[in-house]
């Protein structure tokens, strides 16, 4: 048998071994991180806007119909299938009401060189998720005595997933048609394009008056097709409402808040 005091001794050793032990464990328990994660990259980053060229031609009646439709490659994410499914959708919309009310009504013995229609279109800006685009339309039927223009937008949320409403950029109730209809108003009535020879009702504080919207750093650019608020002549006409015309309805939520104002 060992000796009382080697036994204590060893007892005090084994506990100072033990605490060294839970000590350890305390400390790496402290020091141990969870690793970072990798920074998410916006989606508006991960792809790219390119271009898919369309184009048909057809004898009986004479036609070539052409078309420019974006398309965002570089990701499969649902959100960039729904925008592309989306801005095809449009343009084949605009497509398939020129073959059905134009030239479905076009003889099939051709007075000039045929019918025409085409489909363009610009990014007027892109910022963080914002894209916003505008398509130009143009057609011709056979024998008329000159081509017809309008325009479409697209404002498109890639975060969301989904297109921008107007209203939605303003304060609810806040009246923003009559805030934008009257800067519109005063702009148009300085430009000598007949504005008030009965064109005044095209820009009124009607949502079908302010269809074709789109967000520009410079301020939110309407556009009014041609006959809207002016004569064939004077072709379409566009008014940029500065966002410091605006500061008081804009949402804070709305992409307009990005702008200074």
């Amino acid at each position: 048998m060992k000796p009382l005091h080697q036994t204590v001794l060893l007892i005090n050793i084994a506990m100072l071994f033990l605490q060294a032990c839970t000590t350890l464990a305390v400390v790496a328990t402290a020091t141990t991180l969870p690793l970072p994660e990798a920074t998410k990259i916006p989606l508006s980053q991960q792809v790219t806007l390119t271009s898919i060229s369309f184009k048909e031609e057809g004898q009986s009646p004479i036609y070539v119909i052409s078309a420019q439709i974006p398309r965002f490659s570089g990701s499969e994410d649902a959100r960039i299938q729904s925008f592309n499914q989306e801005a095809a959708e449009l343009i084949q919309t605009e497509i398939e009401y020129f073959r059905e009310n134009i030239l479905a009504q076009i003889s099939t013995v051709p007075i000039s060189t045929g019918s025409s229609f085409n489909a363009q279109y610009t990014t007027v800006f892109q910022g963080d998720a914002i894209w916003s685009l505008k398509f130009d339309f143009m057609g011709y039927a056979d024998g008329a005595a000159h081509p017809y223009h309008y325009s479409m937008v697209f404002n498109y949320d890639l975060e969301q997933g989904r297109e921008l409403s107007l209203k939605e950029l303003f304060i609810p109730d806040s009246n923003y048609l009559e805030a934008i209809s009257s800067y519109c108003i005063f702009e148009l009535s300085k430009r000598d394009i007949g504005f008030y020879g009965g064109f005044e009702q095209g820009a009124e504080p009607e949502p079908r008056n302010y269809r074709n919207w789109n967000i520009n750093p410079n301020g939110l650019m309407i556009t009014f097709d041609e006959y809207q608020v002016a004569p064939y002549a004077a072709g379409s006409q566009t008014v940029v409402v500065p966002y410091t015309e605006l500061a008081a309805i804009i949402t804070p939520q709305s992409p307009l808040a990005m702008f200074p104002h």
